[in-house]
C-alpha cells in the first residue's frame, strides 16, 4: 500500500506597493494582507527591499525571525528546490517582487514555474502591476497587447527596435508596452519622438499608484508640442499604438 503523499504548503504571490510610503490599503485587499501577515517563509528579488516591503504591508513578525531568501540570477531546478523546501515540508510560503506584482516581469517567473513541476499550489493574490495599470489607463487597445520588457540599449539598435514595434502595431492593431531604466528615460522619450509617426498614439505612465503619478497619451505630434515630462530616474513605462 503506497504511503499518502505529506501535505505541501502554498506558494503566495504576494503583491507589494509601486512606491514607497504608501499605506498597504491603498494598493492591497485585506485577505491579501492578511495572508501575507501569517506567512513566515519568503522568497524574494532583494531581500532589503523586501523588508522593507513587509513593514509597508504592517507584517507583524520580527523580520529577524522571518526565513527570507533571495532568488539568484540564474538558479538550476536544485537551488530552486532549496528555496521550495519549505512548501515541500508542508509550510506556506511567499514569493516578493522588489515592486509590483511577482513574476510579471520579473524573475520569480523561474520559481513559480518550478513549483508547478512540483505540484506545489501556487496562489496568486491580487495587487499593482504597473503594466496593467498602464495599460488600463492609456486609451489604448487593451484587447490585444505585448510587453517586450527593455529594449536595446545602442542608439542604433533601439531605434530600429522601436520602428519594428510601430509596424507590428500598425499591421496587428496591438498595443506595445516597454520599460527603461530611469536614468535612461528621456533618452527614450526623446527617441520616440524622433523615431515615431507623427499619428502614432504614445503613453507615458510614470510613477503609476503613487503620489507623482503621471498618465498622459497623446499623438506623437502632440507630444512635440507640448512641454516635456520630467522622467528622468522615475520608474516609467511607455505604450504606443499606430
Amino acid at each position: 500500500m503506497t504511503e499518502p503523499r505529506p501535505r505541501r504548503g502554498s506558494l503566495y504571490l504576494v503583491p507589494v506597493a509601486l512606491g514607497e510610503h504608501t499605506p498597504w490599503a491603498h494598493f492591497l485587499p485585506a485577505q491579501a494582507q492578511a495572508i501575507a501577515a501569517g506567512l513566515r517563509h519568503f522568497v524574494v528579488e532583494t531581500a532589503r527591499a523586501a523588508r522593507a516591503h513587509l513593514k509597508q504591508l504592517d507584517y507583524p513578525h520580527p523580520l529577524r525571525e522571518t526565513d527570507i531568501r533571495e532568488l539568484p540570477a540564474e538558479a538550476a531546478d536544485a537551488v530552486l528546490d532549496t528555496l521550495l523546501a519549505p512548501a515541500l515540508a508542508g509550510a506556506d510560503l511567499g514569493l516578493l517582487s522588489d515592486a509590483g506584482c511577482p513574476a510579471v516581469a520579473d524573475p520569480g517567473a523561474r520559481l513559480v514555474a518550478r513549483a508547478h513541476a512540483l505540484d506545489i499550489r501556487v496562489v496568486p493574490l491580487v495587487g499593482p502591476s504597473s503594466i496593467l495599470l498602464g495599460l488600463m489607463g492609456s486609451g489604448l487597445n487593451g484587447q490585444s497587447f505585448a510587453f517586450h520588457g527593455y529594449l536595446p540599449v545602442a542608439e542604433g539598435e533601439r531605434d530600429a527596435a522601436l520602428r519594428t514595434l510601430e509596424d507590428e502595431s500598425r499591421r496587428l492593431g496591438r498595443t506595445q508596452i516597454f520599460i527603461e531604466t530611469p536614468y535612461r528615460n528621456e533618452r527614450m522619450f526623446e527617441a520616440l519622438l524622433r523615431t515615431l509617426k507623427p499619428e502614432t498614439r504614445l503613453c507615458v505612465a510614470c510613477e503609476l499608484n503613487t503620489a507623482g503619478e503621471l498618465l498622459l497619451t497623446r499623438p506623437v505630434r502632440e507630444w512635440k508640442k507640448a512641454a516635456r515630462p520630467a522622467l528622468a530616474r522615475r520608474p516609467a513605462l511607455f505604450l504606443l499604438l499606430a
